[in-house]
């Protein structure tokens, strides 16, 4: 009986659990070849820069968008920067893969417009990964440093370019739901009231249950915070939901906190440091076993160049989305997302465990 979740914290904790034995392995079975995870990172880079232009036209069209950026623009982060690792790898081999690289960068480009467009939340989590992207990619190879003080003040004009561009294509076409201004004055709108809200009635353990929406809410694990509502509805488990009109409450929380009060304000301060200590904990075996990765490709080991570069995807998209996710906004690390986020610590503590099929 104590298996079956009682709550959505529960059901997070086991399905994350199950996650891990499920991607344990999986990298255990299927041969991690750098030509493999090239192969399938190109695929899933192109899937994803279809959705988001798919949504973006959408969008444009007045029609409504699905958001993919929300819970698969870290799965972008991970596809793409593996793709560079592995393009960096077959240069230290000797290789040229100029179309290649080509090709990856038609790639970044598109995704950064159609993405962007879809979401500017996506947009700031994008440019901040592929930075991290390439500090640790420097790092891994020895190589000099991409983030010069000349290309950090690229990075910072192109920023307030395409700021600019998304206003006045929202200003030309009508579309306010595209403009940066307009989700900045929603932000100086609910943000302090939502902020002032949690810190006031959230607890070591739960929240003060006559500050949440729910009439039935018991201070604890209220459903701000869950798995996707398709995974709730679909195991008939009678945890609270918001749907329908309750879904513009969960805003409160959603939108207009960032995930290290959202999280606290649902769970507690308590599990939220336990959630801090967590994503510390992946990220730092994470680069252990990078650089366990990297004596072996420099000592002329070329078996495990896959799962590294792999590995350096994974890193750069968990932290990005760990970042956006405690400073920024709650929705990126909470319904589908929260999967999308477990899945990559899963990667990465994967590699702990290496089968030897010998």
């Amino acid at each position: 009986m104590f298996l079956v979740a009682q709550n959505n914290f529960q059901l997070i904790i086991e399905f994350a659990i199950l996650l891990n034995i499920i991607i344990i392995l999986f990298l255990n079975i299927v041969p991690l070849t750098l030509s493999i995870v090239l192969l399938f990172a190109l695929i899933i880079s192109v899937v994803l820069a279809l959705l988001f232009g798919f949504d973006s036209l959408l969008l444009i069209s007045n029609l409504k968008s699905h958001e993919f950026t929300h819970p698969y623009g870290a799965i972008a982060i991970l596809s793409i920067v593996t793709c560079i690792a592995a393009i960096c790898m077959m240069d230290n081999e000797g290789f040229n893969p100029k179309s290649l690289k080509i090709f990856t960068l038609l790639l970044i480009i598109l995704i950064t417009l159609v993405g962007g467009t879809v979401h500017r939340d996506f947009l700031g989590m994008w440019i901040f990964g592929l930075l991290v992207g390439f500090l640790i990619l420097s790092k891994s190879f020895r190589r000099k440093s991409v983030l010069t003080f000349k290309r950090i003040i690229s990075v910072i004009i192109v920023s307030l370019v395409a700021f600019g561009f998304f206003q006045i294509l929202s200003t030309i076409l009508n579309l306010p739901i595209i403009s940066p201004l307009l989700r900045l004055s929603r932000l100086d709108q609910n943000s302090v009231s939502s902020i002032k809200m949690v810190i006031q009635n959230t607890y070591l353990i739960g929240h003060n249950p006559a500050s949440a929406y729910l009439a039935n809410s018991i201070g604890f694990v209220d459903g701000y915070i869950a798995l996707p509502l398709t995974v709730i509805t679909h195991l008939n488990l009678p945890f609270p939901e918001f749907y329908g009109i309750l879904s513009n409450r969960q805003d409160v929380i959603n939108y207009f906190v960032p995930g290290i009060l959202g999280y606290s304000y649902d769970f507690g301060y308590i599990i939220m440091f336990i959630f801090i200590a967590y994503v510390i904990g992946v990220l730092l075996i994470g680069f252990k076993i990078l650089e366990i990765y990297r004596r072996n490709r420099e000592n002329g080991g070329k078996s495990l160049l896959g799962r590294e570069a792999l590995l350096i995807g994974s890193i750069t998209a968990f932290a990005s989305q760990a970042w956006i996710r405690f400073f920024i906004i709650t929705r990126f690390i909470n319904g589908t997302s929260l999967v999308t986020f477990l899945f990559l610590g899963a990667i990465i503590l994967g590699h702990l465990f290496i089968i030897n099929k010998k």
